[in-house]
């Protein structure tokens, strides 16, 4: 085994961390015995050698030693070697990606290009896997086949070859999957698997099965999915449930049972072949994993509650569901596996309390791809996910609120129905369900009107999930106070009362102020008065912040005293952050902060700076001095930071006409290579000149560049009033109506914010196109 592993220079090339030359011990740890040094091995190829899907010199030089651990018999967890090659060989360059290679890239899209080749020349070996004694091989090796072998034509025959035989039913959907990746790979044979996956879904033996090649057949070939594929999909989910109900689980039964080869044999022999998604390494399946069990978001790892007595009932702490002797029996499929301090342990336990008591855990990924595969058929998707809602299986529920939350995210539809149904999940004893419902809708603002509501019942019923506390760092709202304040509902006061008398204020509770609006007033006392007590030290900034931010979102003109105190007596920590929160406070009082206006003059001796800016901006707001303010505004835009020229474009286009002089210097900004400097500039030229043309030009080619500042575009066109009828503006926003997709959708990722901002902007193109023909405000 390794022969001439030791000749190898690893010293001198490089990973993720720093000199390779612990890649050798990371390969001898794939081969040992210990499953435990088997775990840390891999974590670390994942980690270190194979990082985010890198491939280095040192990732080539390890091809032919991981392919020599795949060939041999006698080791263990050979599928998850299946998994790192399929990985490190799988990466596509198609023509736009090369074309794009600029000179920094070069040598890593040589590496991608060397690995593929690598891997695919070895690729043969899979062949005598499809059949290995290891179920966890045979799980592995299909994908690996229809990623990286040379001929997809045989492999699809080996593929529905092999159906009929297969007696684990995991495995069995693995086959289906890997044919629908070869119909996505290789787009002459989408035909030939499109119709076997029509048989297979008419015909196949299982539920499980039928299911897998509707997914497989929504991604490679959806004009052959039923017409009637809602009913017929929730149909099948409840003859899982049947199923599992009354009988082991699928795929793990004796001779003649469920998944046997007896049982397989006819129907699927006619059927043979299927679909499959993109190959996921393990990294990404445990980012995907973590997010989908509820404690990850966009990919990023949280620290969970440390205080049960202030959590939101239902966190990802509570006491998993334990598993039973089909899970029993899933883990010793899948090999001896152990706990280790590693990703791979992390998301294997992640995974293992999300599966825990599932019959058919596989069913939440092939619903996710069906998802994918409708892509834009909302109607369908929404009408599905409603049934999913409605099922007497919580955790089908769970797979369901959370799905839920992805739409939403990523397509415009009426959601009213399926809103209404997450709300009720807040009422289930489950807490895993309440809390998934509770996270969901936070996210979705004023979407979740529908469940309003159930969020006030909840909040009423589970006063210890109003804030919830971290091992590190303030603490946080609960999420269902967060829904309920960002719905403007009053009935969010009691828990953002108790949550102002906590010792450390949550970080959050001024953004829920803000989003409460006026309902939130009776705050506005409690927010004073826990301002004053603010020690200004160097944790001053952390402690203010929120109630700062509180008293800006009220107009609490009446605090201009305490908000004062902090902007005299700001730390150097921080301190500079901590004057802007004040400053923007006392701007947003008015003339309510007139005994401020010294202590802001004061602030403009410093002309170009992002202080001075500031200042002038409030006290323009305060006193409506311009003749004070112009200037100070004017030095900023010759700032030579990006950042203070922006902020001095928009405090200028707030002084409106009385602006109007430094209309020239502003006009020149149009042409600046930053993005947000030229929208700014835009802005501000038509709120200090009132001449819509330069500026519309102007702003439509950066909505065209970005698809981030076309919230800042909407506002400044919505303002100019009724667009005239056939203008190219109100062309641009009738066809943004007119799409299906959010304008900041993302693949693998997504913001708290992301709907909120997408609604806002439909709302601003319709009051902009209002009044300029039929049927622009829908």
């Amino acid at each position: 085994m390794f022969s001439g592993i030791d000749e190898v220079d690893w010293a001198s090339m490089e990973h993720a961390y720093g000199p390779a030359d612990d890649v050798p011990r990371l390969l001898r740890g794939l081969a040992s015995d210990d499953p435990a040094e088997r775990e840390a091995a891999l974590d670390g190829m994942y980690g270190a050698v194979h990082h985010q899907g890198d491939v280095y010199a040192c990732t080539l030089a390890c091809i032919p030693f991981l392919f020599e651990l795949v060939a041999d018999p006698e080791m263990q967890d050979r599928g998850s070697v299946v998994e790192l090659l399929t990985s490190i060989g799988g990466f596509d360059l198609d023509e736009d990606d090369e074309a794009e290679i600029d000179e920094d890239e070069i040598e890593g899209a040589a590496n991608y290009a060397m690995a593929a080749a690598a891997v695919t020349a070895g690729a043969e070996v899979f062949f005598e896997l499809i059949a290995d004694e290891d179920p966890g091989v045979r799980l592995a090796a299909p994908l690996a086949l229809a990623t990286l072998h040379r001929h997809p034509v045989r492999v699809l025959a080996l593929l529905r070859e092999r159906l009929p035989v297969e007696p684990d039913e995991e495995v069995r959907l693995a086959l289906v999957e890997a044919a629908g990746r070869i119909a996505l790979r290789h787009r002459p044979l989408a035909d030939r698997v499109g119709q076997w996956l029509g048989r297979l879904a008419a015909r196949a033996d299982s539920p499980g099965l039928r299911l897998a090649a509707l997914a497989q057949l929504a991604r490679c070939s959806p004009d052959g999915l039923p017409g009637d594929v809602v009913p017929v999909v929730s149909g099948l989910l409840r003859e899982m449930r049947a199923t599992q109900d009354g009988e082991a689980r699928p795929g793990r039964g004796g001779p003649g049972g469920p998944g046997s080869d007896r049982e397989a044999g006819t129907e699927n022999a006619a059927a043979t072949g299927a679909e499959a998604g993109e190959a996921e390494p393990p990294r990404a399946v445990a980012e995907r994993t973590a997010a989908d069990a509820g404690t990850v978001g966009a990919g990023t790892m949280t620290t969970e509650p440390v205080s049960a007595g202030t959590a939101d009932a239902g966190t990802a702490d509570a006491e998993p569901v334990e598993a039973g002797p089909a899970d029993a029996e899933a883990v010793a499929h899948r090999g001896e596996q152990v706990a280790t301090p590693t990703l791979v342990g992390q998301v294997r336990a992640l995974s293992a309390q999300e599966d825990a008591g599932r019959g058919a855990p596989w069913a939440a990924d092939l619903l996710r791809t069906l998802h994918v595969g409708l892509d834009d058929r909302v109607a369908d998707r929404t009408a599905l996910l409603a049934d999913q809602l409605r099922s007497p299986d919580r955790r089908q529920r769970i797979d369901a609120v959370r799905m839920s939350g992805g739409l939403i995210r990523a397509w415009r539809g009426s959601y009213e129905e399926l809103v209404a149904l997450v709300g009720d999940q807040l009422a289930d004893p489950e807490p895993r369900l309440a809390e998934a419902a509770s996270h969901v809708l936070e996210e979705l603002f004023s979407l979740a009107a529908p469940a309003a509501d159930a969020l006030a019942a909840r909040l009423a019923a589970a006063p210890e999930g109003w804030v919830r506390t971290w091992a590190s760092g303030p603490p946080g709202l609960g999420s269902t106070v967060k829904a309920l304040a960002r719905l403007g509902d009053a009935r969010a006061l009691p828990a953002l009362t108790a949550a102002l008398e906590l010792p450390r204020v949550p970080h959050d509770v001024g953004a829920a102020v803000v989003h409460l609006g006026a309902a939130a007033r009776p705050l506005a006392g409690v927010l004073r008065r826990r301002l004053a007590e603010v020690e200004l030290d160097e944790a001053a900034y952390d402690r203010a912040s929120p109630l700062l931010a509180g008293l800006t979102g009220l107009r609490a003109g009446e605090a201009a005293p305490e908000v004062l105190r902090v902007l005299r007596g700001a730390p150097e920590y921080r301190g500079e952050w901590l004057r802007t929160a004040a400053l923007r406070a006392l701007a947003s009082f008015g003339p309510a902060a007139r005994e401020a206006v010294p202590e802001l003059r004061a602030l403009l001796r410093r002309p170009g700076t992002a202080s001075a800016t500031e200042a002038a901006e409030a006290l323009w707001a305060v006193s409506g001095d311009a003749d004070a303010v112009l200037p100070v505004l004017t030095e900023g835009l010759m700032s030579d930071q990006v950042h203070d020229r922006r902020a001095a474009a928009v405090a200028l286009g707030a002084l409106g006409p009385r602006a109007a002089v430094v209309a020239p210097r502003l006009r020149a900004l149009l042409g600046h290579e930053e993005l947000w400097l030229r929208v700014d500039a835009a802005v501000a030229l038509w709120q200090v000149t009132g001449r819509s043309r330069e500026t519309t030009e102007a702003l439509l080619a950066d909505w065209e560049r970005s698809r981030h500042v076309r919230v800042r575009v909407a506002e400044c066109v919505a303002g100019m009033g009724p667009l005239p009828e056939g203008s190219a503006a109100a062309h641009v926003l009738r066809s943004e109506l007119a799409s299906a997709r959010r304008h900041n959708a993302m693949d693998g990722g997504y913001g708290s914010h992301d709907i909120h901002e997408d609604e806002k902007l439909l709302d601003l193109c319709r009051r902009a196109l209002r009044g300029t023909g039929k049927g622009t405000t829908t």
